[in-house]
């Protein structure tokens, strides 16, 4: 809208704002390491230069962009600032931001490949070309059983991967309902270690399985998950009449960018049948250098991965590139099928 006039903004207005906007962007990447890192406002002094409520009438495109400088950059923490060394990298480039702003122009649905064959088409091939970047197993390739799709975090991937596991686990009856007598979702454990990233502890919780079936494995002196560790826990969870399915191994943990070992972890998973996913969010994308793709060393063993290409890869946040190697488990834990959704490519 166009606040002044009080009609749909003009495509020329268009232009003329959006020149603005791009060059607003353009001298903030040039400038940004002369801001502090972090904001050093107060709580609240935001919302203090804020109007209490909605204004009635708008602005001129200038004065709001006045308003990012005066009231917005003060409360800025610049994660694009090589001055930046909290969290994980992040690392926003022109090409990333031209692309979203194409992508938001044009405001695709991507939800089915119907509503809109080419962005379904270009993330599948994309995905499957990542594959190949990093030297992942065939297996996540889509001419296989298995695949890639987009999430927005590795949390959601997370969630994703251990939703999938259940209903393998449990032949799909924790998604109908149909519990067994001996316990919610019958008695399943998750595992995972003591490093691992907050996002296995809240997958365990939304996917109804109680935070105290998930079992934190203890680390070495390199703050990697203990295999032998882990092979005694499942065994004692085992012999307590619970039911193991599920691990989680890290490639890069968040806090200390621990490396799991993949090989010794798979092992065990692939022992106890337990679904092995594996989190590379923070160091996955190290694998595009040769030289480093030891790091996935033993992924075969595993039933799903994700990496960030937010971090790393020069892509904006948020971006995560969620694999599976057998689809089919995935999209029957999560699909559902309305017939509005329904036409001849579903």
């Amino acid at each position: 809208m166009n606040p002044v006039r009080g009609d749909h903004m003009s495509a020329e207005d268009f232009r003329r704002h959006g020149r603005r906007v791009v060059d607003w962007i353009a001298d903030y990447m040039e400038t940004v390491e002369s801001h502090p890192v972090l904001s050093r406002l107060a709580p609240g002094d935001v919302r203090a230069q804020l109007p209490e409520h909605a204004p009635q009438r708008g602005e001129s495109f200038d004065s709001m962009l006045d308003d990012v400088d005066r009231i917005l950059m003060p409360g800025i923490t610049h994660w694009q600032s090589p001055h930046f060394h909290a969290f994980f990298p992040a690392n926003v480039s022109g090409p990333s931001v031209l692309g979203e702003l194409l992508s938001a122009g044009l405001g695709v649905q991507g939800m089915l490949w119907a509503t809109s064959p080419a962005c379904t088409e270009l993330e599948t091939h994309v995905l499957d070309w990542l594959v190949d970047m990093l030297d992942l197993p065939r297996k996540f390739k889509s001419d296989t059983e298995g695949g890639g799709v987009l999430q927005d975090t590795a949390s959601s991937a997370t969630l994703c991967a251990l939703l999938a596991a259940r209903e393998r686990a449990t032949g799909q009856r924790a998604t109908r309902g149909s519990q067994p007598a001996n316990g919610a979702n019958p008695r399943l454990v998750v595992y995972a270690s003591c490093e691992a990233h907050s996002s296995v502890l809240k997958a365990v919780r939304i996917a109804g399985l109680g935070a105290e079936r998930l079992r934190s494995i203890p680390v070495d002196d390199h703050l990697a998950m203990q295999p032998e560790a882990l092979r005694a826990q499942v065994a004692a969870d085992r012999s307590d009449g619970l039911v193991p399915f599920f691990v989680t191994a890290t490639v890069g943990s968040t806090s200390s960018n621990a490396m799991d070992p993949l090989d010794d972890i798979g092992a065990v998973a692939r022992e106890h049948g337990l679904w092995m996913h594996v989190d590379a969010a923070m160091s996955g994308t190290a694998a595009l250098c040769p030289e480093l793709r030891f790091i996935h060393d033993g992924l075969d063993f595993a039933d799903s991965y994700c990496f960030n290409p937010h971090k790393w890869m020069f892509t904006n946040f948020d971006c995560d590139c969620f694999y599976v190697a057998d689809r089919n488990s995935l999209i029957s834990a999560l699909s559902v099928m309305p017939e509005y959704l329904k036409n001849r490519a579903t």
